[in-house]
């Protein structure tokens, strides 16, 4: 596939983060990941599971809204049957939120029956917040706790230091920075993140991604192309084409009658990323990735 090169992107203050995690996750009760619902293995830290250990664990799907359905649900099952709870929400509009606290205390009934035993009814479960960049975490403490106490911004990386938030009497949530891990193996893997915004785009070139884009929308989802911007090109297009395709429907034009890719570029990117192409989920449960 054409389209961006490998990207690496792991700022000095993730590495600090991994050794604070190291540290924190002494105290929690579990740890709760984020998932990207469009994306689910490729924002899946696999640095996370040998982190955590025989720690409980919990997925959240997020942004389900702008996922396949039908697909999010294959990823649900496939976590649960790797003995993960998993839940899926839509953190910007509430949706699924309200399944969480009863997933922790499904997930940690053993815990709470020890704690009953020993007459410390009402003692706080503590959990680990984790997940990629521009995943949600902050969105999803602020509505789990009511409040706004963790910084949500669109964007990756605004989340650097640690808190704790009360989520309700009984439970407390560790928001954490969101973190890559240093080395993306399968050069695929970075252009998802890509993307779906996870990694900055200032350190992309736009048009190589975009192309990238439009060859995976175009073998998995070409209806959508097609009713979006009335593309027509053969099975298996390059990008480029593709790219040039949508700037000509769309009327992006320069000097000459020359199409206006970069312009395409931006466009593909922003809509795919806003749901205007509709819910699409760019990996399947039956893929695999070494790393995982």
């Amino acid at each position: 596939m054409s389209g961006a090169g490998p990207i690496q992107w792991y700022p000095g203050h993730m590495t600090k983060t991994r050794r604070q995690m190291e540290q924190d996750l002494k105290q929690v009760d579990a740890v709760c990941e984020l998932l990207d619902a469009r994306i689910p293995l490729s924002s899946r830290n696999p640095d996370i599971a040998s982190l955590c250990g025989s720690k409980p664990r919990l997925v959240l799907l997020n942004r389900a809204d702008l996922a396949d359905p039908a697909l999010t649900e294959r990823w649900r099952e496939r976590f649960r049957r790797e003995g993960l709870a998993a839940v899926k929400t839509d953190c910007k509009s509430k949706k699924g939120v309200a399944a969480f606290q009863p997933a922790v205390r499904e997930l940690l009934a053993e815990k709470l029956q020890r704690y009953r035993e020993k007459g410390q009814t009402g003692r706080a479960l503590r959990l680990m917040v984790v997940g990629i960049p521009n995943v949600g975490k902050s969105t999803f403490i602020n509505q789990i706790s009511g409040r706004k106490s963790a910084k949500a911004e669109n964007r990756p990386g605004v989340t650097r230091g640690r808190q704790w938030i009360a989520a309700g009497p009984e439970l407390l949530l560790l928001d954490t920075p969101g973190i890559l891990w240093p080395k993306f193996e399968d050069p695929e893997v970075g252009r998802r993140l890509a993307y779906t915004g996870a990694v900055k785009d200032d350190i992309l070139d736009t048009a190589d991604l975009a192309a990238g884009l439009a060859e995976l929308l175009w073998r998995l989802y070409p209806e959508r192309l097609k009713e979006r911007y009335g593309m027509d090109a053969p099975p298996g297009a390059p990008g480029w084409q593709l790219l040039e395709a949508l700037a000509r429907r769309r009327g992006f034009l320069i000097s000459g009658g020359e199409a206006d890719s970069e312009r395409a570029a931006r466009t593909l990117l922003e809509e795919y990323r806003s749901g205007k192409l509709g819910r699409l989920t760019l990996e399947t449960p039956e893929e695999e990735r070494a790393e995982c």
